[in-house]
Parts: C-alpha cells; sequence; structure tokens
C-alpha cells in the first residue's frame, strides 16, 4: 500500500538520523542530519518534527547510540541509553516520552545478557520498528473500513501520514472520500502538511479556518471526524493538538460520529492526570519570523487540549486484536 512520506519521516543511514524538517513543508522537502541525541532533541523541542515522527526519533536516536558504542562495555552502553532515556524524558511534557523510553529500556534489559548485546538490541529495536509499521498499516485499515462511498471526513492537525493511508485504502475498496482539514493555527499543520500531503496523493480535500467547523457541520458538508492523538488515558480520555475538543463537542452536537486514532495507555487514569505543554508566547504573537500582534500584548498558546471519553465514538487502536 502506498505511504506519504510523512507516514515514516524518520530514517537512518549509517550514524546519521535524517529526520524530515515538517516546518519546511510545503515549500521544500529536506532532512534535518543528525549524528547524536542531542541534535535529536533539538528537532523534537523546535517542532522540527512531531507526532509519531517524535516516537521514530526517539527510536532511532537509541540505535544511533548504540551504533556509536559499540565498542563501549555492556554496563557503559547501559549506561548511556539511561542517560539518552532521561534527557527525552525531560523535553516536551505532553508527549508520553517517558513510556516510550521504558519501552526501549525493557526491551535493552531483555537482550542485555547476550555476549553480543548492542546488535541485538538493535536488531530487536528494528523488529519492534517493524511491526508498528504493520499495525500503523492495520489501523488506517480498520478507519477505512468505517467510511462508506462519498463520505467526507473532518480531520484537525496531521496524523503522521495516516489519513492518507486511510484514503489509499478506501481506494483499494473503490470508494470515493472528500477530506475536510483545519488549518491548525498556529502552526498551521493542516495547512501546511495535511492537505499537502492528501493533495500530492490525488485525493479531494478542502481546507477550511479552525473557526469554521461549526457552519461546515451545520451545512451537513462532514460524515465523520478522524483525528490523532498524542497520549492517552486508561478511562478513554485522550489529548491532541488543541482545538480538538471544541471539535469534538461539535461533532456530538451534530450528531456526527468521532473517531480518534490512539496508542492506548493505561500509565495515566484520566485526562486530568496529562501534563498539557503550554508553549512560548512568540508562536502565537508571530509567525514565520514576522509579528502578528502588537508589542506589549500577552499570549497563551496551550498546545494540546483533553477530549473526554464520552465524546468519541471509537477508539481505533494501533495494537488492537
Amino acid at each position: 500500500m502506498k505511504e506519504s512520506i510523512l507516514f515514516w519521516p524518520v530514517r537512518l543511514e549509517g550514524d546519521t538520523l535524517y529526520i524530515l524538517d515538517e516546518t519546511k513543508i510545503p515549500g521544500k522537502v529536506a532532512y534535518l542530519k543528525v549524528r547524536d541525541y542531542l541534535q535529536a532533541i533539538d528537532a523534537v523541542v523546535s517542532m522540527k518534527t512531531r507526532a509519531f515522527g517524535q516516537f521514530l526519533t526517539v527510536c532511532y536516536a537509541f540505535i544511533l547510540e548504540t551504533q556509536k558504542s559499540r565498542d563501549r562495555t555492556k554496563e557503559e552502553l547501559m549506561g548511556i541509553l539511561k542517560k539518552v532515556a532521561e534527557a527525552f524524558n525531560n523535553s516536551r511534557p505532553t508527549f508520553p516520552f517517558a513510556e516510550v523510553t521504558g519501552m526501549v529500556l525493557g526491551i535493552a534489559q531483555k537482550v542485555y545478557g547476550s555476549p553480543a548485546f548492542p546488535g541485538n538490541f538493535i536488531r530487536a529495536m528494528e523488529g519492534m520498528l517493524k511491526g508498528i509499521r504493520q499495525q500503523r498499516h492495520d489501523r488506517a485499515s480498520r478507519a477505512a473500513g468505517l467510511l462508506k462511498d462519498g463520505d467526507s471526513v473532518l480531520t484537525h492537525c496531521h496524523v503522521s501520514g495516516e489519513m492518507s493511508l486511510i484514503g489509499e485504502f478506501c481506494r483499494r475498496d473503490a470508494k470515493k472520500v472528500k477530506f475536510f482539514a483545519t488549518e491548525t493555527r498556529p502552526y498551521f499543520q493542516g495547512a501546511r502538511l495535511t492537505a499537502w500531503e492528501l493533495k500530492r496523493d490525488g485525493f479531494d480535500v478542502t481546507l477550511i479556518p479552525d473557526n469554521a467547523v461549526a457552519k461546515v457541520m451545520a451545512e451537513g458538508n462532514i460524515n465523520c471526524v478522524i483525528v490523532g492523538s498524542d497520549r492517552s488515558a486508561k478511562n478513554g480520555d485522550f489529548a491532541n493538538k488543541i482545538g480538538t475538543y471544541q471539535i469534538a463537542l461539535l461533532a456530538k452536537h451534530f450528531g456526527i460520529p468521532f473517531y480518534v486514532l490512539v496508542q492506548p495507555s493505561d500509565k495515566l487514569k484520566s485526562g486530568a492526570d496529562i501534563p498539557i505543554e503550554i508553549r512560548d508566547d512568540d508562536e502565537i504573537l508571530a509567525y514565520d519570523g514576522k509579528r502578528l500582534a502588537p508589542k506589549g500584548c500577552a499570549a497563551y498558546y496551550p498546545g494540546f487540549d483533553v477530549v473526554s471519553n464520552e465524546l468519541v465514538t471509537k477508539h481505533i487502536a494501533i495494537n488492537a486484536n
């Protein structure tokens, strides 16, 4: 099945990690050349990569540092891996880095006793990533199965190539679907990434302002909503890009199915336990180096909001049986 370049935006070649710079799209397709975990963390914090790209950046950064440390003792290498984990865990609050790094360190512990620890760890990580790739394909297929021929799907922000893959599965089944993408301020991921990706892959996509969702729904133009998630809780609550909550409320009001692509987690009891990252004021007050607001104006930019389980029609999980 055809994948968008945003579906797997990070790759490791030799001792260099290539990370798709999502801030350059749609102007150009460019990759950051990252040679250590500190540069990888900088790509995450500066929003050069986000969503699933962050997960891949973490995983490949561990593989990269392992490759660079093959001549170290097992004890020294494990110390390096723990140092990398701590650094990622302290980088951004909302994304569940501790869950990801905890999983990676768990893989390392399983193969720690082997005589070829570095090589076995790398192979185990590569196997895990291969499995996740297939799981994302399976999830996109199940999401596509919820759509009917002629449906229009509203999405908010960007789900790292998976919306395009959902469209590809619909194509396979001879179902024509349309997409409505919100612009997703202030980084405009919906405009720069989602709309660009869907149009590039030949799908019918309409871009709307974030504040036009109610009108578009009231006009009967939307059959369902599909969004991604950055973090989920045991009770089904989840966090996604700021603005998702109000879309969920509107979908409930208009009786429109609201689907979310999730990575289930039992680390947090409810959405109230999800830490919300407050981004820098300048990300609201300026864009692309240009001032948008008067000097002295304050700004408030919570990067995410939480949607309660009661507003969700169906959770489409990456590891469902």
